[in-house]
């Protein structure tokens, strides 16, 4: 039985629910008067001062999905890029991961980590090893990580990744800080999420993999994470203990993408409704070459066309949750994406561990293949050519502004108010401390740009200090 409001994994991922929502969606797939009445739903409207959204249900975006009428789908595109662009305007926040350890004792059949995998080489980073990385980041101009660690209770204990949060929020290099941890580990007890909590953790990621219990089992066949209902539910877990801001993800190409879509979807109902606020972010990977992993061994692969559409369906109907792709995806990929929904990508990532310090780049401990293989600054670059501004902020974070308090900012618009001086300033930061030549004369362009647009001459004012006290060799400004 559905219940959105249910803690038990199959009643608020329920499998009856999503078949019966795929076949209503194959119905109406050509039902003109039903889909116009879904994107007039869906549609960004002017109240008072204020933009808002109403978002769609899983069901009605599932009959978008499957909609196949081009006119349509260039409809949904262009709904996509409005609602982006009403919420999170030109910003395009930047982070990286960091890989801890591949000791890992599931046996997950797409990851090259799986423990059967007895010829990738295993490895763990020291307190130093750690260190390390985190100043070869600090010297790209990263502000921003994602750790990432196998499930492995002996080798990488709780205790283990804490140890890891504490020595990279110590880290001062030169102009360099970390100032936002977020968590991709192992879905674990409530306990153990307080203590990410306590360690200022900021969203605590995990991917959902598959929402098809079945193939989910067979796709986890050892291990703790084959405990489907565990898993789950961990986003739960993660909020009693005080996280309130989680993000999502299934891994697009291991079970149909309708069905997927629609779970996806009705977790972050979920999350709303038990929760009072949704997913902080939701994050699009496809199943990628690594060690050991042929991707074309999985049948339910997706096309890049199929793959925008999705990207531009999820920003439609959780119009204010953060969207994210990696460097699985090329260049040509991402630049599509952008404009579609995305609002953070990650640059010049390492996917192997030890991969940011190793003079030559190791690919026999990477978790896929990297497709973007750019550096940072012409990650940043390219996106400032784009018309972007990319944002290495971290206030919302440190000032308080995470869960249901971002949330209320966000729907009304009221963010932008924040987002957008600390993206200039951050930005700002980047071009004076770590960028090329031309990089800085780009970014300083777009920046007086930006500046000549603001309206609110108190906020100008006070902009303008906080990048002149930049220039001098001040940091860590925030609205």
């Amino acid at each position: 039985m559905y219940n959105p409001k249910s803690l038990k994994a199959d009643e608020f991922i329920n499998h009856e629910e999503i078949l019966e929502t795929l076949d209503y969606a194959q119905k109406n797939k050509d039902n003109l008067e039903l889909i116009n009445k879904i994107l007039d739903k869906a549609r960004p409207r002017i109240l008072g001062s204020e933009t808002h959204c109403e978002g769609l249900t899983h069901r009605e975006a599932s009959v978008l999905l499957a909609c196949e009428d081009e006119e349509i789908n260039q409809k949904i595109y262009s709904l996509a890029q409005e609602i982006k662009e009403a919420f999170y305007g030109d910003r395009i926040v930047i982070f990286a991961p960091l890989y801890l350890s591949n000791y890992c004792v599931n046996g997950c059949v797409y990851c090259p980590y799986h423990n059967q995998n007895k010829h990738i080489p295993r490895k763990k980073l020291s307190q130093e090893e750690v260190k390390a990385e985190v100043i070869a980041l600090q010297d790209m101009g990263h502000k921003r990580l994602a750790i990432e660690a196998g499930e492995d209770s002996r080798h990488n204990p709780i205790e283990y990744i804490l140890d890891c949060i504490k020595t990279i929020y110590s880290i001062k290099h030169k102009n360099g800080a970390i100032r936002r941890v977020n968590v991709n580990i192992a879905a674990t007890t409530v306990e153990n999420y307080r203590k990410l909590k306590e360690a200022g953790i900021g969203t605590y990621i995990l991917f959902q993999e598959t929402y098809h219990k079945e193939s989910y089992e067979k796709l986890h066949p050892t291990g703790p994470k084959h405990n489907y209902a565990y898993h789950t539910e961990a986003m739960d877990r993660a909020m009693e203990a005080g996280i309130d801001d989680v993000g999502l993800g299934v891994l697009f190409g291991l079970e149909r993408y309708k069905y997927e879509f629609a779970a996806l979807l009705m977790h972050a109902e979920h999350l709303e409704a038990v929760h009072g606020v949704g997913p902080h972010t939701i994050s699009v990977p496809r199943v990628k070459k690594a060690d050991d992993i042929d991707p074309s061994k999985f049948d339910n692969g997706i096309d890049d066309e199929t793959f925008a559409k999705i990207t531009a369906l999820i920003r439609i109907s959780v119009p204010y949750t953060g969207m994210i792709v990696s460097t699985r995806e090329s260049q040509t990929v991402r630049e599509k994406l952008l404009k579609l929904g995305i609002s953070q990508v990650s640059g010049a990532s390492r996917t192997s561990v030890g991969g940011y310090t190793e003079a030559k780049r190791p690919h026999d401990t990477e978790q896929f293949d990297v497709s973007d293989n750019r550096s940072l600054d012409e990650v940043i670059n390219w996106l400032m050519r784009l018309g972007y501004i990319p944002s290495f902020c971290t206030a919302c974070y440190r000032e308080g502004r995470t869960g249901d308090r971002f949330m209320s900012l966000c729907k009304t618009g009221a963010i932008q108010n924040c987002c957008q001086p600390n993206a200039l300033i951050t930005l700002k930061e980047f071009l004076v401390d770590y960028a090329t030549p031309e990089t800085k004369a780009i970014g300083e362009e777009l920046i007086k740009k930006e500046l000549n647009k603001i309206q609110n001459q108190k906020v100008k004012e006070l902009l303008e200090k906080n990048l002149s006290q930049i220039e001098q060799g001040e940091r860590d400004f925030r609205f």
